[in-house]
């Protein structure tokens, strides 16, 4: 397929520049595959739009305070320093708008200094020189990554509300963004609705962004990304689909997970790993019943999961009423449930 067969028209002034309060009362998108029609409802009518003996799979996956303000050295100009990835022995993988030189150093404060080590086309990468952990540096001075199209500087409010309820495992540079709409007394009633509620986890990083530049989608290459799913989790799908219920992913993080362990194993089992798995339309679903998701840009793999999910033409006509409706989009924004 074409990168242009994922363009919609969009308004900029629907995106969501600050999180619902309560998270639970964002709007909700309904689209049913087998009508394809549309319905509207809120997060909080979860309980009543799934089916007791239906499993929700989230990602427990937590977003570090990864942007460190730092200075070039030796002529002092500030940067900021996205940490991506910890590559072990001091190294780490970055992102860093600017001009840099391999030997260049940013300085983040008296006990902390980086050294740029690699600089190309693939990454970055720097050594860190520090006395104490780097995640000294994200508790002392780091802010939480917001998306670029987020047009405001990031809060100490942030840290709360770019976070979901049940984050546990940090290392992630951006938020699940579906998990965001759930509180503790919306996932208490889906229990007592006896929907079951497990979790994964995929830190997410730079390949779930990566830019769509090749005309041909099938030629793009997504970035890896770790993984980890539980024997709870991994015993809990099997016995929800033996029993006929529906295995319901809350993001598209979580649909990769899943259908990444399915593509390798032939089933769900407890497995630790990297994805690269690039989902478009045509491919087979295994394990994922139905899907909640936030609105994405356009021309993203996000927008070619859920697409390859409910059809290409009905996900072009659900961003249409999402766009008429004036739904909010994007990490802060409302929903979609596909059933």
């Amino acid at each position: 397929m074409q990168l242009s067969d994922f363009d919609f028209p969009f308004d900029p002034t629907l995106v969501a520049l600050q999180p619902v309060c309560p998270r639970d009362r964002a709007r909700l998108l309904l689209l049913d595959r087998r009508t394809t029609g549309f319905g509207h409802r809120c997060v909080a009518d979860l309980p009543a739009l799934l089916n007791a003996g239906d499993l929700l799979v989230v990602n427990d996956t937590k977003v570090l305070a990864a942007r460190v303000p730092g200075m070039k050295q030796p002529t002092g100009t500030p940067v900021d320093v996205l940490f991506v990835k910890n590559l072990g022995e001091g190294r780490w993988e970055i992102m860093v708008k600017g001009t840099f030189r391999i030997g260049q150093v940013i300085e983040f404060d008296q006990q902390a200094r980086a050294t740029i080590v690699k600089r190309d086309a693939i990454g970055t990468e720097v050594l860190v020189e520090s006395q104490e952990p780097v995640t000294r540096l994200f508790d002392a001075h780091g802010m939480i990554p917001l998306p670029p199209y987020i047009k405001r500087a990031a809060t100490p409010d942030d840290h709360h509300w770019y976070q979901t309820v049940y984050a546990e495992h940090a290392g992630a540079i951006a938020a699940p963004t579906a998990g965001l709409h759930f509180t503790e007394e919306l996932l208490s009633r889906l229990r007592d609705a006896g929907i079951k509620v497990a979790t994964v986890t995929l830190h997410v990083g730079p390949g779930t962004f990566k830019p769509v530049t090749a005309e041909r989608i099938e030629d793009h290459q997504m970035g890896a990304e770790t993984f980890t799913i539980s024997e709870e989790t991994a015993k809990t799908i099997q016995e929800t689909k033996r029993a006929g219920g529906r295995t319901v992913a809350v993001g598209t993080t979580v649909v990769r997970t899943l259908e990444t362990v399915a593509n390798k194993k032939e089933e769900i089992v407890s497995m630790s790993g990297e994805s690269r798995l690039f989902i478009t339309p045509g491919f087979q679903f295994k394990v994922v019943d139905a899907l909640m998701t936030n609105f994405h840009l356009p021309r993203t793999t996000l927008l070619m999961l859920v697409s390859a999910f409910a059809g290409v033409e009905p996900i072009r006509r659900a961003y249409q009423e999402a766009v008429k409706e004036r739904y909010r989009f994007y990490s802060y924004g409302d929903a979609m449930l596909i059933l």
